[in-house]
């Protein structure tokens, strides 16, 4: 590994410049309904912590911690499964899971916004890897940790790069968060339209639909009727999701046969999904050729396509930005009948426990074509229809824009990274560039 650093650079190891290493590997807590959220290494991914689903009850927090309390601003680095994730903490209350380490810098010596980006970089990420144990998953113990060198510049240049680079991150942040605002509204009219038929009581009970005009308001019948799924809405009707939609499957070609990868057609599988922000799919890892795609029957897949991932978890959701194709794992919903794809969208995952319940399997549960097509699915009137996607397509489109400004965020800082963090850009002409970005 050679790297050549600024000559007033320092280089120490992890071991030297630590206020606080806290190793939490061990057995597993007791986990319950709720309390507080419990930090595992499989949802420290790409710089940030995802939503935890486990939590620890706050009697149990202080024997769980007993090593250590974290702290705003300490960096979580996992040890294995996989090796050399980081995140931040921030102010919020959080139990740490086994294979994660946090690190605190010493103060005066290392900020943690900076070593959060030094830890993401080639040089140590490198180091990691020569130092991993393991054969089937690689692993790092606290002691090999403790000799991975971090460059450290004075202080002042590694807060100057950490707001260079935080920066980037923040405004990456700030379009998640609209995002899931956004997708949440587009999921409450869906829902109180379509679910909970919240005008339709309101015009049946006398009352005038909450927060529409009227011309919207005139689109909802103000009475009931008999239906296979209860209680529907008048003038709607109730059919097959496999009769409003064409539902199909893909394959997946050779691995062994060189010419039917790496072409220029996306190929999608569930892993795809599973790291979306929003359920959108602007790119994926990876492609087939031409000849590759004829071994696929279902084709290739037009922009606006709901994919719904059918096994090793059922239940991530798409809609197509580009034309791919997709394997095995994936039902694909060609929306180019009745049902508008953002209707789509959201008529699956609010009746993801129906579809789940219709799947099978002993190794892992997977819903087939078969048993999805015959689902019941709820029609409403087309004037209805395409009043909820005039709504509802200005928030699709605002959160498709912020993912692609996000990519293109993304791409800057992880250009930026290696080279602020080694020195071989200056500080000023990275704050220009991000500037003009952000």
């Amino acid at each position: 590994m050679i790297n050549e650093f600024p000559s007033h650079w320092q280089m120490m190891p992890i071991a030297d410049c630590m206020s606080a290493i806290i190793d939490y590997r061990g057995k597993s807590p007791g986990k319950v309904p709720f309390g507080v959220p419990l930090v595992t290494a499989r949802i420290v991914k790409n710089g940030r912590i995802l939503s935890p689903e486990e939590f620890i009850a706050p009697s149990e927090y202080g024997l769980w911690m007993r090593r250590g309390f974290p702290q705003a601003g300490d960096i979580l680095v996992t040890t294995e499964a996989p090796l050399g994730e980081v995140a931040q903490l921030d102010g919020r209350m959080v139990a740490l899971a086994q294979r994660l380490i946090t690190l605190r810098g010493k103060p005066g010596l290392l900020d943690n916004t900076f070593l959060k980006f030094a830890m993401q970089s080639s040089f140590v990420r490198e180091q990691l890897q020569a130092r991993a144990t393991g054969t089937t998953v690689l692993g790092i113990r606290q002691s090999e940790l403790r000799k991975v060198n971090l460059p450290i510049p004075p202080l002042a240049e590694q807060r100057a790069i950490a707001h260079i680079l935080g920066t980037l991150d923040d405004k990456i942040e700030l379009n998640r968060r609209m995002n899931e605002t956004l997708e949440a509204m587009a999921r409450a009219i869906f829902k109180s339209w379509f679910v909970d038929f919240g005008p339709v009581r309101a015009k049946a009970e006398g009352r005038p639909p909450f927060g529409m005009d009227a011309a919207t308001a005139a689109l909802f019948p103000g009475s009931f009727q008999d239906s296979p799924l209860g209680k529907i809405p008048k003038g709607c009707r109730v059919c097959p999701i496999g009769d409003v939609v064409e539902a199909v499957g893909g394959a997946t070609p050779s691995t062994s046969n060189p010419a039917f990868w790496d072409g220029e057609i996306h190929f999608a599988t569930p892993k795809d999904m599973a790291s979306l922000t929003a359920p959108i799919l602007l790119d994926t890892e990876r492609s087939i050729t031409q000849a590759g795609l004829e071994n696929i029957s279902s084709g290739l897949l037009p922009k606006g396509t709901v994919l719904l991932s059918s096994r090793a978890p059922i239940g991530y959701l798409a809609i197509l930005e580009v034309p791919v194709a997709v394997n095995q794992g994936i039902i694909a919903m060609i929306c180019d009948k009745e049902l508008p794809n953002l209707y789509v969208l959201h008529w699956t995952r609010e009746n993801m426990d129906t579809i789940i319940g219709n799947a099978n399997g002993t190794t892992f549960q997977e819903i087939s074509k078969r048993n999805f097509r015959p689902i019941q699915a709820l029609v409403p009137p087309s004037d209805l229809l395409n009043r909820f996607v005039q709504l509802a397509a200005p928030l699709h489109g605002r959160i498709v824009a912020n993912l692609f400004e996000s990519r293109t965020l993304a791409a800057i800082r992880d250009a930026l990274l290696p080279k602020l963090i080694s020195g071989e850009i200056r500080v000023k002409d990275a704050e220009r560039l991000a500037g003009k970005i952000t």
